[in-house]
């Protein structure tokens, strides 16, 4: 009998001019979900890059195995600190399980909602 394994969990960041990416591969879970905001707060304190102020970031789920409800909840972290950071999140290349997890938990429409900024206008919440 063959077991399979888990794909690798790997993050690979990507600093753009005025946007941080990463790039997400394997899956999203209790084990995993720590590295994942480890990364964050690493390039979101202070929201800075060399070639200027980071305005928003995106997390590319195109390469995501699975997540579960701890990786959820990292992602529900992320928002508040994008928030608390004035940075537009983006969840791009969502796998529809994970719009699925998304959609069961109602946490959908609070990760990708507009972002109400100063002065009242709005900023998009997700890609």
């Amino acid at each position: 009998m063959t077991t399979s394994h888990p794909p690798a969990f790997t993050l690979t960041v990507d600093v753009q001019p005025s946007a941080l990416v990463i790039h997400v591969a394997g899956d999203l879970d209790h084990e995993t979900c720590d590295e994942l905001m480890r990364t964050v707060d690493q390039y979101l304190v202070p929201p800075r890059n060399p070639e200027g102020q980071i305005r928003e970031l995106r997390v590319d789920f195109a390469g995501l195995g699975s997540i579960d409800s701890m990786g959820l909840s990292a992602l529900l972290m992320i928002r508040r600190r994008t928030d608390a950071a004035g940075l537009r999140l983006y969840l791009d290349q969502r796998p529809r399980g994970m719009d699925r997890l998304l959609e069961i938990t109602g946490t959908l429409e609070h990760l990708t909602a507009l972002r109400e900024e100063s002065g009242g206008e709005r900023s998009p919440g997700t890609g």
